[in-house]
């Protein structure tokens, strides 16, 4: 290194240490926390490459994706405001993410409409407990006429539950029950004739994975109705003491390597058909993770085709996106809608679908 070359590097050294040196204690230690989350952030790109079955705990971190974006957003503003380069970190993380992994956010979204539009909904309905008045001289619309008013030509129940209140009028559905004889399970309606159902049967859960195949003119059509493993997180009730948390931690592991294996056994089952189809639920896992990676790999996803705004699905502070609808690659994506009503913890997902040429 020549003499010049030293003198350059101790300049340029020295400017990056002034420009730190010029920062109040205050603005050292934001910067400190700015430069963890944004290393958090550019880790959780890696995500959807990693099985939970290979490093569980690496997993938990997809559930903070959206607050991670939320807070390096709100340190580029921060910076800027008092115009300082510290700026450039969470803005250029920002960047590859907006690049390279799953759109946080939607700015337009497409409107368009055919005759030949398949229109579904995917809804996790919390076993209907919402879903009608227990005070009879209420005058809230209860969430089955809701759904009459939407009018789905094919809805995806999760957490069915059974009951005398249940009021969907549609000509054909699969229902598949935990237990013989008993009363929660996942349910399938359809407007159009259901010519095959199945069930995948999950062991040693709750969660379930069914299927049918509609009949739509010529055309026979799957559709996939996912509820992968609940990772069984109250945000607004867990205790987050040490002792506790360790749990939750371990707990939550647990169920992402369930999801794990759910996605292998759903995938393999998959495989299989080779014709249109639909795939849709609540997969208890984000956007960006390995099981919506898995998933959605070769597929359309309805939200990024034709949503707008955060899409947000799962009633909590932060936009969380769990509960998805796709499609296989051929599909023409008209719509998509999220519909913010209160009849259960999550908010039911539309959209419109077909398979004309030349859309």
């Amino acid at each position: 290194m020549t003499p010049y070359q030293k003198q350059k590097r101790t300049s340029y050294l020295n400017k990056g240490s002034v420009n730190m040196k010029k920062l109040s204690f205050l603005d050292k230690m934001i910067y400190l926390l700015n430069s963890l989350l944004a290393i958090l952030l550019i880790l959780s790109y890696l995500l959807p490459y990693v099985s939970p079955k290979s490093i569980a705990i690496f997993a938990i971190l997809s559930l903070f994706v959206p607050f991670l974006i939320v807070l390096n957003g709100l340190f580029v503003v921060y910076w800027l405001i008092k115009l300082k380069k510290q700026l450039l970190l969470s803005s250029l993380v920002l960047t590859i993410g907006f690049f390279f992994s799953t759109p946080f956010y939607k700015i337009s979204d497409k409107t368009s409409s055919l005759n030949k539009d398949i229109k579904v909904m995917s809804y996790n309905v919390k076993s209907f407990d919402l879903f009608y008045n227990k005070n009879e001289n209420a005058l809230k619309e209860n969430g089955f006429k809701y759904l009459a008013s939407i009018d789905p030509d094919v809805l995806l129940v999760q957490e069915y539950y059974q009951s005398s209140k249940i009021k969907l009028d549609f000509p054909y559905q699969y229902i598949k029950k935990r237990t013989i004889g008993g009363k929660f399970g996942m349910a399938i309606y359809s407007k159009f004739k259901i010519v095959n159902s199945g069930s995948l049967d999950l062991k040693k859960t709750g969660n379930n994975i069914i299927f049918v195949d509609i009949l739509k003119e010529k055309d026979t059509i799957r559709i996939y109705n996912l509820h992968l493993e609940s990772l069984k997180i109250k945000p607004y009730e867990e205790n987050f003491g040490e002792k506790d948390s360790k749990k939750l931690i371990n707990r939550v592991s647990l169920s992402f390597k369930k999801q794990a294996d759910q996605t292998a056994l759903f995938l393999a089952h998959e495989k299989k058909w080779e014709g249109k189809k639909i795939v849709g639920g609540d997969f208890n896992n984000t956007a960006y993770s390995w099981v919506y990676n898995q998933i959605a790999n070769n597929k359309k996803d309805t939200f990024i085709a034709a949503g707008k705004g955060f899409g947000k699905t799962y009633s909590y502070f932060l936009p969380t996106r769990i509960d998805f609808i796709l499609t296989d690659m051929k599909a023409n994506i008209s719509t998509f809608k999220t519909f913010d009503v209160k009849y259960s913890d999550h908010y039911p997902i539309l959209t419109k679908v077909n398979w004309e040429p030349n859309i």
